[in-house]
């Protein structure tokens, strides 16, 4: 005897894609998960994050990190995007889980102006020869809109 289960998925909607878009605009950090190619384990890591000028997903690190060279191996990886307040159960909070493909892009006036406007204390090393931008291209995304909110969008769901 089969019973059929019902998909905790909804159908991807414009509050959905309202709500992740939302949690990627208000978002200043976020936890980076990558692999590390020695041994083949997840490595995560909270980075600073923001938006670029055109709305690219950004990150600024430097090439000594640990996951600065795990991503130059292999740059798909995930984000996970979303703070929960201080008070309340941090699983009722809305967050996405994002896959991407990171690539290094060289710094600019635009930039490095947008990141500024949102990370004012990284003036003191924005411009260290080690510190690059990464660029995050979604591929896709989970959100979880708190209880009973799950959505799968796909990258174009991101884009407004």
């Amino acid at each position: 005897m089969t019973q059929d289960t019902l998909s905790p998925i909804r159908p991807t909607d414009d509050t959905a894609r309202t709500l992740a878009r939302d949690l990627i605009a208000q978002a200043r950090i976020a936890a980076l998960g990558v692999v590390d190619p020695d041994t083949g384990a997840p490595y995560v890591t909270r980075i600073a994050f923001g938006c670029g000028p055109d709305g690219e997903l950004l990150t600024l690190i430097s090439d000594l990190s640990a996951h600065a060279a795990r991503l130059k191996a292999s740059p798909i990886c995930s984000l996970l995007i979303g703070e929960a307040p201080t008070k309340g159960d941090p699983l009722a909070f809305p967050r996405l889980s994002l896959s991407a493909k990171a690539q290094v892009v060289p710094k600019s006036d635009a930039l490095r102006t947008a990141w500024l406007s949102h990370h004012p204390k990284s003036k003191l090393y924005i411009d260290f020869a080690d510190f690059n931008f990464v660029q995050f291209t979604p591929l896709s995304a989970d959100l979880n809109g708190g209880f009973g909110k799950a959505y799968t969008l796909s990258a174009d769901d991101l884009i407004a």
